[in-house]
């Protein structure tokens, strides 16, 4: 598997026009980076409470198959993305008051990438508590949904057809992170 490359320009990258440059990394790798699917997705993206969640969900996933009926696997995967982080964030704020999992701020360095970064983990509250409660609901809509992109025939093979056709696609991916300061379009 191809790791998410940080080191584009996002300011400027429109992934809609240059998806050879879009790796699909783990997880969520770069769901708030990718435009202009960021910018598309994020305001339907709510999980608050399992009403918001599950209006969100829905509206996502609908996305998720118009990009899927265009042939745009970024825009597909972008949402299912915004989907898995949607249970993900759910099931973090389950897990842990105001969804803070780890103590300390991420270091500079690490913005934007996951994971603890040296820090100790916060313990889990008790899932007994309303809100964690109200969270965990909402985490299970999102699980549904991610679940039926993951398991979307369609979805499987644009994956497979994109992958072919640009994973090998390798001419950016040992270039210098200066590289792509100095060359704005990408």
């Amino acid at each position: 598997m191809h790791e998410f490359n940080y080191h584009l320009n996002f300011d400027t990258l429109n992934f809609r026009e240059h998806p050879g440059l879009y790796r699909v990394g783990r997880g969520e790798q770069g769901v708030l980076l990718v435009e202009p699917y960021k910018s598309e997705i994020l305001p339907h993206w709510r999980f608050a409470t399992p009403e918001l969640a599950r209006e969100s969900s829905d509206t996502i996933y609908a996305m998720f198959l118009d990009y899927l009926a265009q042939g745009d696997f970024v825009g597909a995967d972008m949402a299912r993305k915004f989907i898995q982080m949607g249970y993900t964030r759910s099931r973090r704020y389950a897990n842990h008051k105001g969804g803070k999992k780890y103590d300390g701020a991420v270091p500079d360095a690490k913005k934007g990438q996951s994971g603890a970064h040296g820090r100790d983990q916060l313990p889990q509250q008790s899932q007994q508590l309303e809100s964690a409660q109200i969270k965990a609901q909402s985490a299970q809509i999102f699980k549904q949904k991610w679940d039926e992109c993951r398991a979307n025939a369609d979805y499987k093979a644009l994956k497979k057809q994109f992958e072919a056709k640009y994973v090998n696609d390798t001419q950016y991916d040992n270039l210098p992170p200066t590289f792509f300061r100095e060359h704005p379009f990408l």
